[in-house]
């Protein structure tokens, strides 16, 4: 199974929208960010875990899940990217490949170290606009399909039929 770990507040400052939402409301920038990562994990079925320090929320570790994303928040005086360590290390197995969502260099480094592989905030935000798209060419091809007729019948009883259906006589 793909295990994605993203390192919440770093990509909050990566990406324009959210940077322009923290400057007004930092835990709005955090819920648009688990909003994206819960259609990120919907549309892969990839397990999703989005990790935020004490920096900005303080007081004690807390873990909870929304929308199939495992939120963390760790406890103070614990950095994400220590909290992110300790969940590569957990998770990394012949079974799990684990990335990390980061543009810290110096955490990406450490989690090649114990065996994860990275994703830039810059390559998370690119893969995610490409999953929209294809949802909605998805969408539009679903609308522009008309269901197929299985039999054919000619147009003055496809009329007819039309008025019954919709209770004209």
């Amino acid at each position: 199974m793909n295990v994605i770990v993203v390192d919440g507040y770093n990509v909050i400052g990566a990406w324009e929208e959210l940077k322009r939402l923290k400057e007004k409301d930092m835990s709005q920038a955090r819920d648009r960010l688990i909003e994206k990562m819960a259609e990120y994990q919907s549309f892969t079925n990839q397990r999703v875990i989005v990790v935020f320090d004490a920096y900005f929320v303080k007081g004690l570790a807390n873990k909870y899940n929304e929308s199939k994303v495992e939120v963390i928040y760790t406890k103070e005086k614990e950095t994400a990217d220590e909290c992110i360590e300790r969940i590569v290390k957990d998770l990394k197995n012949v079974d799990n490949q684990v990335y990390v969502a980061t543009s810290d260099y110096a955490e990406q480094r450490t989690i090649f170290g114990r065996g994860a592989l990275r994703k830039s905030a810059r390559e998370l935000f690119i893969e995610l606009k490409n999953i929209e798209m294809e949802i909605e060419e998805s969408i539009d091809q679903y609308t522009k399909e008309k269901p197929q007729r299985k039999i054919l019948l000619e147009k003055d009883i496809l009329e007819t039929f039309e008025k019954w259906r919709r209770g004209d006589k």
